[in-house]
């Protein structure tokens, strides 16, 4: 089936957080949306299909997650890298948040540490004081237009915080970058050395541009599996993520016993309809996502020839993964972190994630959502551009 990723889907007027929400967050309604990590394409019909078969049944009651959404889990995995997980490592989750903070409650432990590597997902700063636990940052460092991980300071982070824990966004969100083997390597063996765990997030782990490969850290090696949690889920690589489902691999019996004690009494089952979708779209999802991601690559190549063309003060990240640019805009001459937000809001009319909001080292940022349609993704640079001009 062929997918139309030009055509434009209204979503206003349907409860949507992106589109729904612009007056409340931007202060207007003219402003276009480029901030939520979710697509404004249409979804794979086979996950349509297999939704709509399911409530012609006249009984919602509850539901358990049967082996054969397991076995959709461990299939992908094996199939895409190639990494053999067994069945009782599989935790189903509503969602890769809850599964974060319960994994930073159960191996950080009240009034202990996580190190989180920033500029990072604004959740992520959360799941310290949401578990009465301390955050220790370390800092990304920005070299020749990518960023790289400071070892050294990764290890005196954990030498000074005696932190048990560390979230690893792989790939990052913001910066896009696809960490390679030999980085996560060099993590991982950071992390053991400190008796850490590594919570590693890889939701945005299919969303790979061509001659980038993401690697799932635990699949590195035996100690590495044993050390680590790996929550991902179909949610943002197939545009479901108000279904609220996700999955996190922890492969030694002790950190899954201590998981699920964390989040006993505070997280449910997913919704029965997500757990359909998650495995309508990882058996049946593949030719959908081939599609978008050619699209969306489409997108990063006519954002950044835009900018270097008529916006060059603006300097993209080019990402090696997601959809999400992260723009350098320091070169604007905007000082306030939050004048440099109204500024893209009330001059531009653009609404993007501020970069403060992702932790030091985010100043002076903005991140961008290109998982739109073309003409909605020239509109918003037009409107920077005019805007640009004018300061």
């Amino acid at each position: 089936m062929r997918y139309d990723f030009d055509k434009v889907v209204e979503r206003r007027n349907t409860n949507s957080t992106k589109w729904d929400s612009v007056a409340a967050l931007f202060g207007s309604e003219d402003v276009l949306p480029l901030w939520v990590a979710d697509m404004d394409f249409r979804i794979p019909q086979p996950i349509i299909d297999a939704i709509s078969e399911r409530i012609k049944h006249p009984v919602f009651g509850y539901t358990r997650v049967s082996s054969s959404t397991i076995d959709a889990v461990l299939e992908r995995l094996e199939t895409k890298y190639g990494w053999k997980v067994s069945p009782e490592a599989v935790i189903v989750t509503p969602g890769v948040v809850p599964a974060v903070n319960a994994a930073v409650k159960a191996y950080a432990g009240e009034g202990g540490a996580v190190v989180v590597q920033s500029p990072a997902y604004p959740p992520f700063w959360a799941t310290g004081p949401n578990n009465k636990v301390r955050t220790v940052t370390n800092l990304l460092r920005l070299e020749g237009g990518r960023y790289e991980m400071d070892f050294d300071a990764l290890e005196r982070a954990f030498a000074e915080s005696g932190a048990k824990a560390m979230i690893l966004c792989s790939p990052h969100n913001p910066v896009g970058r696809v960490w390679t083997r030999e980085e996560l390597v060099k993590l991982g063996e950071i992390a053991l050395k400190a008796g850490a765990v590594v919570i590693s997030d890889e939701i945005h782990c299919e969303l790979i541009y061509k001659g980038f490969k993401h690697v799932p850290f635990a699949s590195i090696s035996p100690e590495f599996a044993a050390n680590s949690v790996t929550c991902f889920s179909p949610s943002k690589t197939f545009n479901i993520p108000g279904m609220h489902c996700s999955v996190a691999i922890i492969p030694d019996e002790e950190l899954r016993k201590r998981f699920n004690e964390a989040r006993s009494g505070i997280q449910g089952s997913p919704d029965f309809l997500a757990v359909i979708a998650m495995e309508a779209a990882f058996r049946y999802g593949d030719e959908w996502l081939e599609q978008v991601m050619d699209y969306i690559e489409g997108n990063l190549e006519f954002l950044i020839k835009y900018m270097e063309e008529r916006i060059p003060a603006i300097k993209p990240i080019r990402p090696e993964g997601t959809y999400l640019v992260w723009l350098d805009c320091r070169g604007l001459g905007i000082d306030d972190p939050k004048e440099l937000q109204r500024f893209f809001s009330e001059k531009a009319k653009v609404g993007m994630n501020a970069g403060y909001t992702f932790g030091p080292g985010g100043e002076g940022f903005m991140r961008m959502n290109i998982a739109c349609a073309r003409s909605i993704l020239e509109e918003a640079l037009k409107r920077i551009e005019e805007a640009v001009k004018l300061l």
